[in-house]
């Protein structure tokens, strides 16, 4: 009997995955392979850092309390992305807009953390292993890596500043240098605040075009922005861009909303691209997610969006082939390590957790899902079903919940016997006696509604009375600027062992 089971379940897997890649491909592929749709990352992917290597493309994210964090993503089309490997492993805070560069064949991530410095992780090669965090001593956030004509290294920061680094970029040599004041926003225009931040530097012919973000990066849908600005040194004096701002939301009608923190660079086939951030309008639970535009030339050597491009419709792609990504959140926890989409919340220890016989094992800890350090994962889609298999030893819950903070979560739980709903923090038992040590649990999100289920069989669900809605979870109600994500938990005295995780786009 347990042979046939395993039989089914592995045969859904095969069937979820490739359903789930399907669904995939086609968001990215309206009117055919030569086009595609925003985003080009689904889901709670912020304050994008990206860089050309040759051919090769790389992406990192801000990682904010999930570890190991900074997970790097490699693409060759800027459509297709599959994961390389984490940067950090050690906790040192909420890692916030990074700055991904290579200099004399190293690479580096530089980054702000736990609010009151900025930390550099290296390596020699991209795929790690890299380094511990080095502190840089030094607050401001979002810095943006330069080099000058004389190959000296600097860090741009959000006040318009910037400071020299040494040689090998570990440290800082010198004192902030404020050279910039930003774009004026007109008063009439609705934002949360001027809030200049993310600098991002690019040298193309004469001019140094040093791109920034204004307006706030979440409040109104009309904030965020893209502005650009350019000079014959990287220091200035700087002159802003005639077509400022670059990039915004204009009214609350628009698909993506709080459009900014854009990376000007140079991509396929000698074409210019910005990669930028934005929230989908009805979906803010979801994150800040990757979007992607074309960029034009001026005869005056200024850039801009071209005519006709919109955020929401088919863009031609920059390379026309297709290169599928194979990457999915299905996880039958096969191998020696965690895949690389989960992430622990305010933790990375590794002595808490093991992989064997397709089956992972997570010690408990604290008595309630917002101390236990749930292991996370970004869902990419509006509607979805995320199931697994629990099996509870000793006096453990265990549970399927969504997670934005320690504060805010719901879910379905089991201990031992009983079947637990969880809502808004509030918990207690909703089916009493129902299970033996053992239990699928299920959570169905519909748009914004959840209905959750469990299962002693895998086969038959049953759902539970309870149900939650999520569309409060995200960073205009609770800030934090964190996102609503599936967690698997194991609290209280004892482990539980997770088997089968199961993702399937729904709509």
């Amino acid at each position: 009997m347990n042979n046939i089971k395993n039989i089914v379940i592995t045969a859904t897997l095969v069937l979820v995955a490739f359903f789930a890649k399907a669904q995939h491909q086609t968001q990215n592929s309206s009117k055919g392979s030569a086009y595609y749709l925003n985003p080009i990352f689904a889901g709670d992917y912020a304050d994008p850092s990206i860089m050309r290597d040759g051919d090769d493309y790389y992406i990192v994210h801000s990682s904010f309390e999930y570890y190991p964090g900074l997970l790097i993503w490699h693409s060759k089309d800027l459509i297709n992305w599959t994961p390389v490997t984490h940067a950090l492993h050690r906790y040192v805070g909420s890692v916030w807009a990074p700055s991904l560069v290579k200099y004399k064949n190293k690479y580096y991530i530089y980054f702000p953390a736990g609010g009151n410095t900025n930390y550099v992780v290296t390596a020699d090669s991209i795929g790690g292993p890299w380094s511990d965090p080095v502190d840089l001593k030094i607050g401001f956030i979002d810095p943006g890596h330069f080099t000058d004509a004389a190959g000296k290294r600097y860090l741009y920061f959000s006040n318009g500043g910037y400071v020299p680094l040494a040689d090998d970029g570990l440290s800082v040599t010198g004192e902030i240098k404020s050279v910039y004041n930003g774009w004026k926003i007109p008063r009439e225009w609705s934002i949360e605040c001027f809030c200049m931040e993310g600098p991002k530097m690019v040298k193309r012919g004469d001019y140094y075009y040093l791109t920034v973000a204004e307006g706030g990066t979440a409040g109104p849908a009309t904030s965020h922005m893209v502005i650009s600005a350019r000079s014959k040194s990287p220091f200035g004096p700087w002159e802003n861009s005639p077509y400022n701002p670059i990039i915004r939301t204009n009214n609350n009608s628009e698909k993506w909303w709080s459009k900014g923190h854009g990376t000007l660079f140079e991509g396929p086939n000698d074409k210019w691209w910005m990669i930028f951030h934005g929230y989908e309008n009805g979906y803010y639970n979801m994150g800040r997610q990757t979007l992607l535009e074309p960029v034009e030339w001026t005869k005056d050597n200024w850039f801009k969006i071209p005519d006709g491009i919109k955020t929401d419709a088919s863009i031609s792609k920059p390379v026309k082939r297709i290169s599928q990504d194979n990457f999915s959140l299905n996880d039958d926890f096969g191998g020696p390590d965690l895949k690389p989409q989960w992430q622990f919340f305010e933790e990375y220890d590794t002595t808490r957790f093991h992989l064997s016989d397709h089956n992972l094992t997570l010690k408990g800890k604290g008595n309630a899902v917002g101390n236990c350090a749930p292991l996370l994962c970004i869902p990419s889609n509006h509607s979805y079903i995320a199931q697994v298999e629990l099996f509870i030893e000793g006096n453990a819950t265990g549970g399927l919940v969504l997670f934005y903070d320690n504060k805010y979560y719901s879910g379905i739980l089991a201990d031992k016997e009983n079947i637990l709903a969880n809502l808004r923090g509030w918990q207690f038992p909703t089916e009493k006696s129902a299970i033996k040590r053992h239990v699928f649990l299920r959570l169905k999100k519909n748009e914004n509604t959840v209905d959750m289920y469990y299962s002693t069989d895998g086969q038959t669900w049953n759902k539970i009375e309870n149900s939650v809605e999520v569309s409060g979870y995200n960073h205009n109600v609770l800030s934090g600027f964190l996102s609503l994500r599936i967690g698997l938990c194991a609290m209280g005295d004892g482990t539980v062992k997770f088997k089968n995780f199961v993702y399937q786009a729904t709509q």
